[in-house]
């Protein structure tokens, strides 16, 4: 129970403290927030939607914990980010239970801490986006099945098909066929591929669909072959077939992921992956699964075409196990960097976390508009990206300007990255000349925007970007400087 206690509180401040101060990012955290806050105004549990339009880029697991969070807490960041704390903490704790039923007590409390205290796995705490919730439900599914096998329990499966279903309800068919191929290596490892008669019984099988058919069948009910296009073809085929961000797709994404998230743990894993992995022929089934766990996870996903840096945090726990060995006879060193790492986050919470989302985030600009924007008056913002975050905050209509030019090119289309593009947009040649408008431009288009929209524009607010640069600036230039992020110019009644 100490254990237990001691991880519960390092994790109050680990993932907990501060997390009400990050405002709601874009490209990625408004979308589910958006969309959460837009269920809740329109009283449906169901049907994911975001800017007025049904919205199938992730099933309906992690909005329910949005929407929970929000009837509870109002709907703000402390609220936004509650429940991916909540998961980090359940995550940790479970890192210590099976490595405790693995080998001891000290082991699954050492692992428990360096998963904890790595730099993938507090920055995903804070961010709000599915993978915590995944990766939750992912690890209960292999750990529920491992324990029934090597206790010869099946009993065990039933837990395992019930959270791959919730893992499906939150990622997708990846939360049961991921886990499906690690069991299948594994137990083909083992010379038992005759085991899976075991596990998939009809009764396991009927649970797993009754879970899964508490959102997918409705959802196929209420919107048919819209649904299965966006959601199967687009994000999930598509995904793994076509990148939509061509340049990570390089042989080498995850092995740079996996040495940064790993952090401050990095260079003493790699010695204790040396030293564990020179007894190959010798591996009993404890390390045989957690190796087939791990690698698994991130070949699987290097060989898919999209890459995000999240996607292969289901890899960290049993790394994590599996390593934590290495450490039993260096005690020093180990509390000697888990205690730096104490130190450490707070420090990069507050000095480079808040200004990276405060320029990735439109909050500061939604605090200038936001007493501006009435019925009488027109938003739109132009940039690189459509700021969902700023929609967030103002609550309010925001069109993505555009040229004709480039709104041909990112219109959506179907089976199409650019079928994400459901927010409502205005070219500079249909901009109304009989309201009064406010435009929040990106400084690096702002010379574009000038040339595009006509009339006359006033330039009623500037916003900076966050302190990170400025402290760059002065520490190796010896002297500050400010970079303005974004300028709001403002547009009266007149005709063009």
């Amino acid at each position: 129970m100490v254990n237990l206690g001691c991880l519960v509180i390092l994790s109050l401040v680990l993932f907990f403290f501060g997390g009400w101060l990050l405002p709601i990012t874009d490209p990625t955290e408004c979308c589910y927030t958006l969309t959460a806050k837009e269920m809740l105004e329109a009283g449906d549990w169901i049907s994911p939607r975001i800017y007025g339009n049904f919205w199938f880029d992730k099933p309906i697991m992690f909005y329910w914990e949005l929407l929970i969070s929000y009837k509870i807490f109002g709907v703000n960041e402390f609220a936004s980010r509650f429940f991916p704390a909540i998961f980090a903490t359940f995550g940790v704790i479970l890192t210590y239970l099976f490595g405790a039923k693995l080998y001891d007590k000290k082991i699954g409390f050492t692992a428990a801490i360096m998963l904890a205290t790595s730099l993938e796995y507090w920055y995903l705490s804070h961010a709000v986006i599915t993978d915590m919730t995944l990766l939750v439900m992912f690890s209960l599914t292999l750990m529920s099945f491992f324990l029934g096998y090597r206790a010869g329990k099946p009993q065990f499966y039933l837990m395992s098909f019930a959270t791959s279903g919730v893992a499906v309800l939150t990622k997708g068919p990846i939360g049961f066929f991921l886990p499906g191929l690690i069991i299948l290596i594994f137990l083909l490892w083992q010379g038992d591929l005759k085991h899976l008669q075991k596990l998939f019984r009809p009764k396991n099988l009927l649970l797993f669909a009754a879970i899964v058919s508490i959102w997918y069948l409705p959802m196929t009910l209420i919107h048919g072959h819209e649904f299965i296009e966006n959601f199967i073809g687009v994000h999930n085929f598509l995904r793994a077939t076509v990148s939509e961000y061509p340049k990570t797709d390089v042989w080498y994404y995850y092995l740079l992921i996996t040495a940064i998230g790993f952090l401050p743990w990095t260079i003493p894993l790699i010695f204790g992956a040396i030293k564990h992995l020179r007894r190959l022929p010798t591996f009993d089934a404890n390390e045989k699964f957690l190796i087939v766990w791990t690698l698994t996870v991130i070949i699987f996903f290097q060989m898919c075409a999209t890459k995000y840096i999240t996607y292969t945090l289901p890899a960290m726990i049993p790394a994590m196990i599996f390593l934590a060995r290495y450490f039993v006879n260096r005690w020093r060193m180990f509390i000697e960097i888990a205690a730096s790492s104490l130190i450490f986050y707070p420090l990069i919470l507050f000095f480079i976390a808040l200004p990276l989302c405060e320029d990735n985030s439109g909050r500061r600009e939604a605090e200038i508009i936001l007493p501006l924007l009435d019925d009488e008056i027109c938003a739109v913002s132009h940039g690189k990206e459509y700021s969902g975050s700023l929609v967030f905050y103002v609550d309010k209509e925001i069109y993505r300007l555009e040229t004709k030019e480039n709104f041909e090119k990112i219109r959506p289309q179907k089976m199409s990255w650019t079928s994400k593009n459901v927010m409502p947009f205005m070219t500079f040649d249909t901009l109304p000349a009989d309201k009064k408008i406010v435009a929040v431009v990106n400084v690096d288009y702002e010379k574009n925007f000038l040339e595009n929209a006509a009339g006359k524009w006033k330039v009623i607010g500037e916003v900076p970007k966050g302190e990170l640069e400025s402290i760059a600036e002065k520490f190796f230039y010896g002297r500050e400087r400010r970079e303005l992020k974004s300028k709001i110019y403002l547009r009266g009644m007149e005709s063009r």
